[in-house]
């Protein structure tokens, strides 16, 4: 296994310097390249910056040193990991990748961070030293808190790339590593973007059917579920419906012809409608909220209105003991539980039907949900903690055909996916083992 004492970051975005801060906090030596050292230089100023620095320790700064694609690029000969982290764009990685593979070491290892960008479209007919030694690094934002990185070979990966990096993640820079497939969103967001997609679907067809406001949808999808605050809207503005759109339009590009994730890939009319003229989310000042600054120091909240399009001020919502967790609204047939049961039996039915297909196994699903979408329990969990029976008698209540990884417990006669405290999960064999 290499020991990867010295890194490069080929990037200086909120990514990029991110990477570079935790990488030298872990004692490496790091060479952070840009366009231009001056972006590299401000970077690195922002590492010691802010209520929540990446560097604490400015000694650690001194571990990082700046330059340009064009002037430092050969440095790279003397690193065992260059981590390419510029934009989403599979054109500019590939043109900057084919330079790095020119100016590298030989056992040098490479990785690219990319949400959700194929892998095999990134190397596609580059060298066959670059696709042995190359991998997909997929950091969560911000890098110094998120604990996600999905790790993800290629077809030609040699084992001993992603043996080095799980190890240099895991015990060196202290990260949650989970092992991905190099299909389109890997893991996290792949579920996690379904969940949001398909959630704004539901939640504006439970606001004509049933009268639930913005409030009230992002209150039952938050503690109730064991997700964070922000809610679903509150997430999305957060995120940037601009972020959204591409995320959309990635998926219609990528996804399975038959996934049912393609009923989902744009928005509801009325979405669409306020992204068109830029109403994308806290970036933009507001999305779905509004937080107002008055001249005499107080605050107000407003939430837009979505069926009558138009703004009005946000109302706190307190919801019944009986609204106050999943195990409770789960399969009711009340406004809220109904919107609860429809949006949460879809995701996780959606989830349960994509092993193999992701990951080789549901410990890795439930972590990335965990660590990079900061949700307290991850789908297979979920089910476990509503019951499987009760999840099979909605998905069939509802015409819908039992997804793979449910149908197979159903086959073994067997009730849960994990038991002994999480200790044994069950697998895609039919068989108990070990959770690592």
């Amino acid at each position: 296994m290499t020991d990867i004492k010295k890194v490069v970051v080929l990037g200086a975005g909120t990514m990029g310097f991110g990477i570079a801060g935790v990488c030298a906090n872990a004692g490496c030596e790091v060479l952070l390249l840009d366009l231009e050292k001056s972006a590299c230089d401000a970077a690195k100023e922002k590492l010691v910056a802010g209520r929540s620095p990446v560097i604490t320790d400015a000694g650690n700064l001194d571990r990082i040193s700046t330059g340009s694609f064009d002037d430092d690029l050969d440095k790279i000969k003397d690193y065992d990991w260059i981590c390419e982290v510029v934009v989403e764009n599979v054109d500019i990685k590939r043109s900057l990748l084919s330079k790095v593979e020119a100016a590298r070491a030989d056992g040098s290892i490479v990785s690219t961070n990319t949400s959700g960008i194929p892998l095999r479209d990134i190397y596609r007919d580059m060298p066959e030293r670059l696709q042995q030694d190359i991998a997909v690094t997929h950091f969560f934002n911000p890098v110094h808190i998120m604990k996600l990185v999905e790790l993800v070979p290629g077809e030609h990966t040699r084992p001993e790339v992603i043996t080095t990096l799980a190890d240099v993640l895991g015990n060196k820079l202290n990260k949650g590593v989970v092992y991905a497939k190099d299909t389109v969103n890997f893991i996290g967001n792949r579920i996690g973007c379904m969940w949001m997609l398909s959630g704004l679907h539901v939640a504006e067809k439970s606001m004509k059917d049933n009268g639930l406001t913005i409030e009230t949808i992002d209150a039952l999808m938050a503690e109730p579920i064991g997700l964070p605050a922000t809610g679903l809207y509150g997430l999305v503005d957060l995120i940037g419906l601009d972020v959204m759109y591409n995320v959309g339009k990635n998926l219609e590009t990528n996804l399975p012809t038959n996934d049912p994730g393609r009923a989902y890939t744009s928005f509801t009319d009325s979405v669409q409608k306020i992204y068109d003229r830029g109403q994308l989310g806290r970036k933009t000042g507001g999305g779905f909220y509004k937080l107002t600054r008055h001249d005499d120091g107080s605050k107000s909240m407003e939430v837009f209105d979505l069926p009558n399009d138009q703004w009005k001020a946000a109302v706190p919502v307190t919801l019944e003991e009986s609204d106050s967790t999943l195990e409770k609204l789960f399969g009711r047939d009340d406004a809220n539980a109904q919107f609860v049961t429809d949006i949460m039996v879809q995701t996780l039915s959606y989830s349960a039907d994509l092993v193999p297909e992701i990951a080789d196994d549901i410990v890795n699903i439930d972590r990335a949900m965990r660590w990079g979408f900061g949700w307290k329990k991850g789908p297979f969990e979920l089910i476990d903690l509503i019951g499987a029976d009760k999840v099979i008698d909605v998905i069939q209540s509802k015409g819908q055909s039992v997804p793979k990884m449910l149908a197979l417990l159903q086959e073994n006669k067997v009730t849960s996916f994990y038991r002994n405290d999480g200790a044994e999960y069950f697998g895609i064999d039919g068989q108990w083992h070990q959770t690592s």
